[in-house]
Parts: C-alpha cells; sequence; structure tokens
C-alpha cells in the first residue's frame, strides 16, 4: 500500500506549527508586527525550508519586505529553537518569502464583486 504523505511533507507541517509559536513567542522586533505563515515547502532531502509568509494589518508592501527581512535574519535563531523542538539531527534551512497570494485573491474577490454589482445596476436600468 502506497503513503498517503512523504516524510518531507510531515516535517513541513511540524515546522509550519512550531514557526508560528515560535515566532510569536521568541521573537521581538516591532518592525515584525502579525506574521501568518502561509506554507512551508521542505526539499526531499530536507536540507531547505522555504517558508511562505504575509503581514496582517501591513498597509503597504514594503511593511511585508521589512518582515521578511527581518525573519531572514533571525533564520539561525529559529533553526536552533525548531531544531531543538522536533529533536531533528539537522533542520532545514529556513528562507522567508512574502506570499503575495492573498492580496491578489483579495484584489479579486474585489474585482468580482464590483462586475456583479455594475450587472445587476444595468440590468436594473434595462428592467425600467
Amino acid at each position: 500500500m502506497p503513503r498517503e504523505f512523504f516524510r518531507s511533507d510531515r516535517i513541513a507541517d511540524a515546522i509550519q506549527r512550531s514557526l508560528a509559536r515560535v515566532i510569536q513567542t521568541e521573537v521581538r522586533d516591532p518592525r515584525l508586527g502579525l506574521v501568518n505563515i502561509n506554507s512551508v515547502d521542505v526539499t526531499r532531502d530536507l536540507s531547505i525550508a522555504k517558508v511562505y509568509v504575509t503581514v496582517v494589518g501591513a498597509k503597504e508592501e514594503s511593511e511585508s519586505e521589512v518582515a521578511v527581512k527581518v525573519l531572514n535574519k533571525a533564520a539561525g535563531f529559529l533553526r536552533n529553537v525548531i531544531a531543538k523542538e522536533l529533536t531533528m539531527r539537522s533542520a532545514p534551512r529556513l528562507s522567508f518569502f512574502y506570499d503575495r497570494t492573498a492580496v491578489q485573491g483579495q484584489n479579486l474577490a474585489n474585482l468580482i464583486d464590483r462586475a456583479v454589482a455594475a450587472d445587476k445596476q444595468r440590468s436594473e436600468d434595462e428592467g425600467e
């Protein structure tokens, strides 16, 4: 019977949960804000983990980019904490990236809402 999940997928999930807790409680940088970890991709050899994050409440994309830089500077500390917490022989190297999909999804949803409202208004105008 084939496996449902690869080991790298299970480790990615564990790293995501651990990072969410550790960033919130251990990293104390005022530039960071509230960070949401969207996903973690771990290579099959478990040497590199790409962490995709968004910053909740960031008004501009530059604020999110600053938070990503802060996280990349703290990557060594976070890697050490994760290695201890997950009791791994060697923890993957962490690289943080800003995830634009949430912002793009919100923009698309707004466009769809405006198109639906315009269509409804046009059908009401034609019906009168």
